[in-house]
């Protein structure tokens, strides 16, 4: 066995990926929040990616404190602009790899506009949202994302509007990269990270996460062990499933897997075609003219 002068020695295995001297977070007990970075933490090891050359960026809410806890280039954004200021460093700097960490209400309320237009100019960066089906951080309020009969701050007899299909949406506005996972599945979310920051053009991840304060609370779902069972036995993997297809009810079924992985042109190599040849055929008759003496 161990002595305690080796395991006061010892190295946490997440010390060269978390600012260690924030710990510990302010996430809930049985909040699945933490298990997600543990993924991409290990996502992140395991592609040997330049950590100098790689930059998360967050909005507000529980998972936009993300930014707050990595130990790399990371900023905290305002309200839903977590995507356009993602935007920007990418094409500013096209040698960094970005990748977008918050939650639902963050990237697809607040910021569901820049989420879509992202998509749909096929911006190479990674969205990872969280999602936990309200607005935690702020109360509990209905989210883009509640399914339809859940109780929440703002629907407390029951949610009556239509939620996102997160997948359906980033693939019809141009995503090249789509999946689904929930906190149980770490090793799943590993993968797809490491395959989604690998993947040139608009990245897309969505994990679902317990929310044990509010959400869990609220509908006495019971605890985040209550919460990641019910993933456990309600969870059905569907490589390649139409995204068509992939709403969420409430307490129901969830698909997930790896659903979209196309290859197309980014944004930035539609803008240097582009302008290429709109310089070459601006300039090409003085080059002629040049030639021919």
């Amino acid at each position: 066995m161990r002595d305690e002068k080796q395991i006061e020695g010892a190295k946490n295995p997440m010390e060269d990926f978390l600012r260690m001297d924030r710990i510990p977070h302010i996430w809930c007990p049985g909040c699945g929040i933490g298990t997600v970075v543990t993924s991409f933490a290990e996502a992140i090891q395991k592609s040997n990616i330049n950590l100098d050359k790689l930059v998360v960026v967050s909005g507000i809410g529980c998972t936009g404190r993300v930014a707050g806890y990595i130990k790399l280039d990371s900023f905290h954004t305002t309200h839903g602009r977590a995507v356009p200021f993602a935007t920007g460093l990418k094409i500013a700097n096209p040698e960094l790899t970005v990748v977008v960490f918050s939650g639902d209400g963050d990237i697809c309320g607040i910021g569901g506009n820049h989420l879509i237009h992202a998509a749909r100019r096929n911006i190479d960066i990674t969205v990872i949202c969280v999602n936990n089906f309200n607005y935690a951080m702020t109360g509990g309020q209905v989210a883009p994302t509640t399914p339809e009969g859940a109780n929440v701050s703002t629907a407390p007899y029951g949610n009556y509007e239509y939620p996102f299909n997160l997948p359906y949406l980033v693939e019809a506005s141009g995503a090249c990269y789509v999946a689904r996972w929930t906190a149980l599945h770490l090793r799943r979310v590993t993968k797809s990270i490491q395959e989604a920051i690998k993947k040139r053009g608009f990245s897309f991840i969505e994990v679902i996460t317990p929310c044990v304060t509010l959400y869990a609370r609220r509908n006495r779902l019971g605890e985040g062990l209550d919460l990641l069972k019910y993933y456990y036995d309600n969870s059905d993997i569907q490589h390649g499933a139409n995204t068509k297809d992939l709403d969420i009810k409430y307490q129901g079924k969830l698909i997930v897997g790896k659903f979209v992985d196309i290859e197309k042109p980014t944004f930035l190599d539609s803008m240097n075609k582009h302008f290429t040849k709109v310089l070459s055929d601006k300039y090409e008759p003085y080059v002629k003219e040049v030639k021919n003496g």
